[in-house]
């Protein structure tokens, strides 16, 4: 699955191509056959069209596959050993922690003057400087600096022959013209060893930058062990796009001012790689979902029924599919909108309009079906048996006199109604949905309900 922080790196990456006239590369790196499926492959791709990054754009090229470069891989492998920046080694673990006495220190060099030629199980390794320092240009995190004595000498190739991924990432960024890497700030400690690699092949390194990390509210690393981390499930849920996108956008930078909502073309517009911070970024359900909210708002009215879509059809809608009604659903769907956070909502709040007879929730129903609800149940019903004008305000006046009538404001008065008629003690405006489902059938919800009470005393 496609991780938003995955997402979030590539928006980034989105941007800084588009502003430059450059070019967005997607690169699969698919050496790992365990963890190469077709279909995993294909949830990335439309998992970033989801988010506006495709290959009908001009600045986006792609995908290329690692795997396809292999040879290439071995080529530069094999091309660092003839020029003495690499040595077999025959060494193992054991061996290693033998000659140094703990199992956590690094490879101590042993095999660099031995000489050794390619053999079955000899690993590959790259010989690292034993002095001086490595200076990452970081457009983030400035220049920071490691020593090369802290960096052992890496291997590149495993026993069998087959490069590993820090020389095969390299060679492929050379192959494929990458001058500038942005990506998440775990893979900075392998910076040093990829920069080491360019510059022994010859080749000037890209310009890198590391983004901050994202957190959960416990300010732990989003793990999808133990957060809902992909993109597509927070999509499925009923998550637009453009609000992930918005939101994504602004984990670890802001475009100044207290401004937050706005489309992706202004937010390229403001955004400087340089101005994202080092700070972990908070990746806050919540303010995602007050976010969408607002997004679902500013949807014109035929853009929100359509979105809604996917929710009116199975497996989600509880409805048979003939008892659907396009025409009822788009009368209620401006109703239903302004009360929505999420895509999916949709779906509880109109299942009473396509449905035989309400859901029943023992939640809302025992909050409503309080002492005193059969008589309100009992009085609005006779009355709404011979109101003439079946409609949104003759339906109100009835149920605000029946509430007078009880000693109750509307709001109580219209609880068990509601309940009775919706399954639920919150949803779309009751009256609106009342003419839209018809006095025979609310009729009918408010006989069942009352025949309910009955049988409970």
């Amino acid at each position: 699955m496609f991780h938003v922080g995955g997402a979030r790196s590539a928006l980034y990456n989105w941007a800084v191509a588009r502003q430059s006239g450059g070019t967005f590369v997607l690169r699969i790196e698919d050496t790992d056959a365990a963890r190469n499926k077709q279909e995993w492959i294909d949830g990335i791709v439309s998992a970033l069209a989801a988010i506006g990054i495709h290959g009908e754009d001009a600045a986006f090229e792609g995908p290329y596959f690692q795997s396809h470069n292999a040879a290439r891989h071995s080529e530069a492998a094999q091309q660092l050993y003839s020029a003495g920046k690499a040595y077999y080694c025959d060494c193992t673990r054991e061996q290693l922690k033998e000659r140094t006495g703990s199992e956590h220190l690094g490879y101590d060099g042993f095999c660099r003057a031995r000489g050794l030629a390619f053999e079955e199980g000899r690993a590959l390794r790259f010989q690292t400087p034993d002095e001086g320092e490595t200076v990452v240009v970081d457009l983030i995190r400035g220049e920071p600096a490691f020593p090369n004595s802290a960096i052992e000498d890496f291997v590149i190739a495993r026993g069998d022959g087959s490069p590993v991924f820090l020389i095969a990432n390299v060679v492929d960024d050379l192959d494929e013209g990458i001058t500038q890497v942005i990506r998440g700030e775990e893979h900075l400690s392998n910076t040093p060893k990829q920069q080491l690699l360019w510059e022994a092949l010859g080749a000037q390194p890209p310009v890198w930058a590391h983004l901050p990390v994202i957190v959960n509210e416990k300010r732990q690393k989003l793990s999808k062990r133990r957060d809902k981390v992909a993109l597509e499930d927070y999509l499925a849920d009923g998550f637009l796009p453009e609000a992930m996108v918005n939101y994504l956008m602004l984990l670890g930078w802001g475009p100044g001012g207290d401004r937050e909502l706005m489309p992706y073309e202004e937010l390229e517009r403001l955004f400087r790689i340089e101005d994202v911070n080092t700070a972990p970024a908070f990746f806050d359900v919540k303010k995602l979902t007050a976010f969408n909210g607002d997004y679902i708002r500013a949807l014109a009215p035929a853009q929100f029924a359509a979105a809604c879509g996917p929710w009116l059809v199975a497996p989600y809608a509880p409805w048979q599919p003939e008892a659907f009604d396009q025409a009822v659903f788009e009368t209620v769907a401006p109703l239903a909108q302004t009360r929505l956070a999420l895509l999916s909502e949709i779906t509880n709040n109109v299942d009473f309009l396509f449905l035989d007879s309400p859901v029943e929730d023992e939640a809302s129903w025992n909050k409503a079906m309080k002492a005193g609800a059969d008589g309100i149940l009992a009085d609005v019903r006779a009355e709404f048996a011979t109101v003439s004008d079946w409609e949104t305000d003759g339906l109100k006046a009835v149920t605000l006199a029946v509430g007078e009538k009880h000693g109750l404001k509307l709001g109580k008065a219209q609880a068990p109604i509601r309940v009775a008629v919706t399954g639920r003690t919150i949803g779309l405006p009751l009256f609106e949905s009342m003419e839209l489902l018809g006095r025979d059938r609310v009729l009918a919800r408010l006989d069942a309900a009352a025949e309910k009470l009955a049988a409970q005393v």
